[in-house]
């Protein structure tokens, strides 16, 4: 299947820890040093930075030396690639429900004529 992929693995990954989905809220906002981003967490900047981390190796914040603060930005691509799966699986899962109506619908007809006989 394309959309099984080790990059959109490791990007639900990172995003299942409350933690980073909170980071990334905070950048949809716009770019930001890590010491602002760190601010509002009750952790030693190394464990935070351990954070950012995992959400740059699979590509859904860059960062770069500004300098003597470190920046950090989402990187949109990534995002997409999530969105993307979704919006199939959503899709995929609509027909499917929809042939399951269409299904049950006939069924329904079939026992109606077969009492109407009896």
């Amino acid at each position: 299947m394309p959309y099984h992929s080790t990059p959109l693995d490791l990007a639900f990954h990172a995003l299942s820890d409350p933690t980073r989905r909170a980071v990334v809220s905070r950048l949809a906002e716009g770019e930001v040093p890590v010491t602002v981003l760190a601010e509002p967490f009750d952790m030693a900047l190394p464990s935070f930075a351990q954070h950012l981390k995992v959400l740059e190796d699979c590509g859904l914040i860059a960062s770069e030396k500004r300098g003597r603060s470190r920046w950090c930005r989402l990187v949109q691509a990534r995002f997409d690639e999530a969105a993307d799966w979704m919006e199939a699986e959503r899709r995929r899962w609509s027909e499917r429900l929809d042939r399951l109506e269409v299904y049950l619908d006939k069924t329904r007809e079939d026992e109606e004529e077969h009492d109407k006989s009896v």
